[in-house]
């Protein structure tokens, strides 16, 4: 028998995985240059998972009320309308995941080049292709193989966190993790809104149990638990990780460095033993691209069921896995490996990704006035973890946009091509008389 729906304990290695990625891996050397205090740098990091908590807190309210995969593809549709779902489904297919996997991609190549002496991008197709075969088998083995993954990373990062405390490192930095003087105006300084959009990117996925909630066991617990509980381990990871990276290497060290994990452990371990633990790095990696496709094709699934016209996307293999869809994300991954850069990516996802998830969260709002019922999952504290996640997320947004408005208008500018499908896709449902449920 094939199995069909994914467990509990996959869900939250689905959180897990998507989190922990290149972002906590390459974060912190576009960070210490503006923001040079151990201090704020775990005030950063520490507000990024405030913000994610509170997306996740609302976000298991909304899927629990909807009960159905799609991510905000759905929850946008529903609450306001097909447009604006539309729109955010066809962000999240061509950036959410396909930039998002590109990226993890990247940082695997450039990881492994070193380890293995072949070039950044045929590494970056070849896990593309790879993870996205696993995957074409079904629920049971991409599941197998997220655990396995997830529990190799969060192995290695435990070993990371610990290791500097039973070494002895030549040339240790001093840094203070206590306020300083001049701190608290770093904290409100636009250096620190704009670190906060790699803060963003790094815990991007605190959401992905949501686009797979109609193949969960027991959703109305296990989608709840799964993004809280994967958020909140997450983020002590992230603090716990970031301050081992400050406490291991000087600021001049990882100014600028996308391979951050590379640095500390040639710091910590030698270079001979580094080139190991470069191989180990973008192995542990692969868990973040697999658990990014898993989710990713269920939105262009979710839109394949809902339009005529992209109906092909819906259509699933024999181990009822939505067999196109994966090679359409894999296709455009491999695209935007080929001509696209890490840094570009990054702030590309953070920014576009955002403006739909503010707007879902902002939803919540409105979804409560609609529903009468009561067997979903209820926000604690309400309504101040949506108005936190708005606040932060827009005052980044904001900053941006100051610093380098052409990120927001590259934002814009695809979403023109996705409006054009939509309307294209609703005229096709009209003329064949096809209602969306």
């Amino acid at each position: 028998m094939i199995t069909k729906d994914y467990t509990l304990s996959v869900a939250i290695m689905l959180v897990i995985a998507n989190m922990i990625g290149t972002g906590v891996f390459t974060s912190l050397g576009y960070q210490v240059g503006s923001l040079p205090s151990g201090f704020v740098i775990l005030i950063l990091w520490l507000l990024g998972g405030v913000v994610a908590l509170s997306g996740a807190f609302t976000y298991a309210e909304i899927a629990t009320t909807l009960k159905k995969s799609g991510g905000e593809y759905l929850y946008l549709r529903k609450i306001f309308h097909p447009a604006l779902g539309f729109l955010s489904g066809w962000m999240s297919a061509l950036v959410g995941f396909a930039g998002a996997i590109s990226a993890v991609a990247i940082a695997i190549g450039e990881y492994a080049t070193e380890a293995i002496g072949v070039s950044t991008k045929v590494i970056a197709i070849g896990a593309i292709l790879s993870v996205s075969f696993v995957h074409w088998f079904g629920v049971k083995t991409g599941g197998r193989m997220q655990t396995l993954l997830t529990t190799l990373k969060l192995s290695l990062i435990v070993f990371f966190c610990i290791a500097p405390f039973f070494i002895t490192i030549e040339n240790k930095p001093i840094i203070q993790f206590l306020p300083q003087p001049g701190d608290w105006d770093l904290i409100l300084s636009s250096g620190f809104a704009v670190s906060l959009v790699f803060v963003v990117y790094a815990y991007t996925g605190w959401n992905a149990s949501a686009y797979i909630a109609g193949n969960l066991n027991n959703p109305a617990k296990s989608l709840p638990t799964s993004l809280i509980l994967g958020t909140l381990i997450v983020t002590i990871i992230y603090l716990s990780l970031n301050g081992m990276f400050l406490y291991s290497a000087s600021f001049q060290e990882l100014q600028g460095q996308n391979d951050i994990g590379n640095v500390v452990a040639n710091k910590l371990f030698g270079e001979k033993a580094g080139l190991i633990f470069s191989g180990i790095f973008s192995f542990a990696l692969l868990s973040t691209l697999s658990a990014m496709t898993i989710a990713g094709p269920r939105v262009t699934e979710a839109m394949g069921e809902d339009y005529i016209l992209l109906k092909s996307f819906s259509v699933k293999n024999k181990y009822h896995m939505p067999y196109l869809a994966i090679l359409v994300q894999a296709g455009w991954s491999i695209f935007l490996v080929l001509v696209s850069s890490f840094k570009e990516i990054i702030q590309y996802i953070s920014v576009s990704l955002s403006i739909f998830t503010v707007m879902t969260v902002f939803g919540i709002f409105r979804l409560r006035k609609r529903t009468t019922t009561t067997d979903h999952f209820k926000i604690p504290f309400y309504p101040l973890p949506p108005i936190i996640f708005i606040v932060c997320t827009m005052w980044m947004i904001w900053y941006v946009a100051i610093e380098d408005f052409k990120i927001i208008l590259y934002s814009l500018g695809t979403m023109v091509p996705g409006y054009v499908l939509y309307l294209l896709s609703t005229r096709n449902n009209q003329k064949n008389n096809f209602k969306i449920p």
